[in-house]
Parts: structure tokens; C-alpha cells; sequence
């Protein structure tokens, strides 16, 4: 059996625990926020990189505090590991009763190069799910491209 590591960071409160519930079928719906003890001290993020096949970065669009930090979350998280900007994914994750507006979130480079979706659980779950799942596709095809290079390269 194949197995991948994705990480699932971003600032906190931004939907990380709902998110990866909801991915996971561990909950169908979305409850009210209870806090989720994370590593708070990036003296751990390394050992937490290592190996890792993707980056979901998760964070709340409503939030300037949000936009501001992403760039540190994918410069700690995608860069220093290195991985390709295709293993990472961006996902705006609008809280239930927020607007939610879609079109007219604009980042900086390298962000902008970034796949992005945006994340409504009370107006368009199976879309999150059907998005995760294309992302967890694309990390699959590149771990067995990597082993048959790797293959390729014992045997020649």
C-alpha cells in the first residue's frame, strides 16, 4: 500500500481541524470551533517536514492577518523542503456565515503561482472533496513517478 505524508498547516483558526475531518470523513457536517492543540513552536517544523510529499496550506481569507502570513507558511513549509510549487495546495477557507467572496483575492508572487480553491462546507462540500481528492491524486502520481525513476536508475 502506498502511503503519502501531507502536511495540513496554516495560522490558527483558519479551518485546519474541520477541514481535515471533513477530507477524512471523520464528520459529515461542521461544528462550532473548538481549539486543536498544533505545533506551536516552529523550533519542530523541520522534523515535522521531513519526508513530506505535499503542503495543504489552510487559511481564512476574511483575516488580513491570514494573507500576511502565508508567504512565511510556504517559505517554511515548500521552499525549505524543497518541494514543487504542484505538491503544494492553497485553500481559502471561508467560515460558515461569511460572504466568501471567491473572485477577488489577489496574492503576491510566489503565491500567485500557487494552485488556490476556495473552501465552503455549508455551500459546496463535495467540490472541497472532489478538489482534495484531484490533490491527493497528483501527489500520488508524483511518488510512483519518483519510485520508477528510482527504479529505473538500480536497474540501469
Amino acid at each position: 500500500m502506498l502511503k503519502a505524508k501531507v502536511l495540513l498547516v496554516g495560522p490558527r483558526e483558519s479551518g485546519k481541524s474541520v477541514l481535515a475531518n471533513f477530507v477524512s470523513e471523520s464528520i459529515e457536517g461542521i461544528g462550532s470551533y473548538s481549539p486543536t492543540q498544533g505545533v506551536r513552536f516552529e523550533t519542530c517544523w523541520p522534523a515535522l517536514t521531513k519526508d513530506s510529499h505535499g503542503v495543504v496550506i489552510v487559511f481564512n481569507p476574511e483575516l488580513p492577518i491570514h494573507l500576511k502570513e502565508l508567504e512565511m507558511w510556504y517559505s517554511s513549509f515548500v521552499q525549505q523542503q524543497p518541494l514543487l510549487d504542484s505538491q503544494c495546495l492553497l485553500v481559502a477557507h471561508h467560515k460558515p456565515g461569511t460572504a466568501g467572496d471567491t473572485e477577488n483575492l489577489s496574492l503576491a508572487h510566489p503565491l500567485d503561482k500557487l494552485r488556490l480553491i476556495h473552501s465552503n462546507l455549508e455551500e459546496d462540500p463535495e467540490d472541497v472533496r472532489m478538489e482534495f481528492m484531484k490533490y491527493f491524486r497528483s501527489i500520488i502520481s508524483l511518488i510512483n513517478e519518483s519510485r520508477e525513476r528510482e527504479e529505473m536508475s538500480i536497474i540501469s
